[in-house]
């Protein structure tokens, strides 16, 4: 889901949703150099990936600098090792960004 926001940051929030532990086990072992790799893009202003209360249930918080840093992100993460094994882990997404016409 896309909204406008004022400011042209692009935010991310949502959750990754885990079906068992083995996902869980799968996160673990590849968000951290995801992790690494996304702080490093420019126009990266923040991201944040930590396990909820439910141990099945991971947050994700991210904002970018505009769309061109988010769209960028998002090349280079289905690209990435970490796309390739979370792709079956469910994501579940609301994306705020703004309207630059």
């Amino acid at each position: 889901m896309w909204r406008v926001t004022a400011s042209g940051k692009v935010r991310l929030t949502g959750t990754l949703i885990c079906a068992t532990e083995r996902e869980c086990d799968v996160i673990r072992r590849y968000l951290p150099e995801h992790i690494r790799l996304t702080r490093q893009e420019p126009g990266c202003l923040s991201f944040e990936v930590t396990q909820s209360d439910d141990p099945l249930v991971w947050t994700v918080e991210e904002l970018f600098a505009d769309r061109a840093a988010f769209d960028a992100h998002q090349t280079r993460t289905r690209m990435s090792e970490w796309a390739r094994q979370t792709a079956a882990i469910r994501r579940d997404y609301q994306i705020i960004v703004a309207d630059r016409s």
